[in-house]
C-alpha cells in the first residue's frame, strides 16, 4: 500500500493541538486498536493519537511501522506475549497502564487487531475504571477481518456462508469446549492463535461431525510483506502447518468460503443452495 497521508496531528477529542500538545486530562489511558499489520490500515483516530504519545504499552504482533509513527520522545514498552512466554503478566500490565495515567501520561496501549477482540481489552479497562483512571477504547480493523480480505476469502457468502464465528485455538480446556454447530454447512470457523493445536482442532471438529474434505486456509503474517495463504482440507491441516513451516502468526478459516474462487461452485456441490 501506499505511504499514509494524514493531517497533522489533532489533540483526542475534537480540540486542535496548541504549538505543544494539548490533552483532555491530566492522565488517561487509550486503548487503541493497531490493525493486523499494515500502518495503512489503522483509524485515523489511533494514528493521530500514537503520533502524540507520551508512552506506548505494545503487544508484539504490532508491526514495526507502525511504532515507528510514535515520536522520538515516547517511551514503548513491549509486553509482548507468546505462548508460555510473557514478558509481562497481564495484572502487572494493568497496574502500569494505571500508574502511568496517575502520573499524569498519556498512555497508548497497543493491540494487533481490535482491543476487544481476543486482545484483553476488557480487562484492562475494567482495571482502568476500577482505578479511577480515565479510559477511552479506539477500535481497530480485527485480525479476522483484515487476515480474510488480504487473502481474499469472504467469511460470508450468499452462496456459501451466513454465519461466521470466531473462537480462541490457544485456551484452557480447548478439549472440553463445545464447538458442535460453529463450523459446517452455512458456516465460516476462524480461529485465533490456533496454529500449536492445528491437529488437536481438527480433531475436535471431525468428532463433532465436520468432513475432512472441508476447505481450510491458513494466512500467515497478514497484511504483511511477507504474507502467505495456504490452502488445504481438515484433515491435512495439521500436515499444512508443519509441512509449510507456519510459525506465525497465523490464522486459520475453515468453511467452503476458504476454498478460493470457485466458493460458489464448491457451495453447489456442497448443496448448500438451500441454506439460505
Amino acid at each position: 500500500m501506499g505511504t499514509m497521508n494524514l493531517a497533522p496531528p489533532t489533540a483526542p477529542g475534537n480540540a486542535r493541538p496548541a504549538p505543544g500538545k494539548v490533552w483532555p486530562t491530566p492522565g488517561k489511558v487509550w486503548l487503541v486498536g493497531a490493525g493486523p499489520g499494515d500502518p495503512d490500515l489503522l483509524t485515523l483516530r489511533a494514528a493521530r493519537l500514537l503520533m502524540q504519545a507520551e508512552v506506548v504499552v505494545h503487544d508484539g504482533l504490532v508491526d514495526p511501522r507502525v511504532l515507528a509513527m510514535a515520536p522520538p520522545s515516547a517511551r514503548l514498552v513491549s509486553v509482548a506475549k507468546r505462548r508460555s512466554r510473557h514478558t509481562m503478566a497481564q495484572e502487572a500490565i494493568n497496574d502500569l497502564l494505571v500508574a502511568e495515567a496517575r502520573a499524569g501520561r498519556q498512555v497508548i496501549r497497543l493491540k494487533g487487531g481490535d482491543p476487544f477482540v481476543f486482545g484483553r481489552g476488557g480487562e484492562e479497562l475494567e482495571a482502568c475504571l476500577a482505578a479511577q483512571v480515565p479510559c477511552e477504547v479506539v477500535p481497530g480493523v480485527s485480525a479476522a477481518l483484515g487476515a480474510a480480505a488480504a487473502a481474499q476469502i469472504p467469511l460470508t457468502h450468499r452462496a456459501a456462508a451466513s454465519a461466521v464465528t470466531f473462537v480462541a485455538g490457544q485456551c484452557r480446556g480447548l478439549a472440553e469446549q463445545d464447538w458442535t454447530g460453529l463450523a459446517g454447512p452455512g458456516r465460516t470457523l476462524v480461529i485465533y492463535m490456533g496454529l500449536n493445536n492445528a491437529g488437536a482442532i481438527a480433531a475436535k471438529l471431525a468428532a463433532d461431525g465436520l468432513a475432512g474434505d472441508t476447505p481450510v486456509a491458513v494466512i500467515e503474517n497478514a497484511c504483511r510483506p511477507e504474507m502467505r495463504t495456504l490452502r488445504g482440507d481438515l484433515a491435512g491441516l495439521a500436515a499444512l502447518v508443519h509441512d509449510s513451516g507456519v510459525t506465525g502468526p497465523a490464522l486459520i478459516v475453515i468453511g467452503a468460503v476458504a476454498a478460493g474462487h470457485d466458493i460458489g461452485a464448491l457451495a453447489s456441490e456442497l448443496s448448500l443452495e438451500n441454506v439460505f
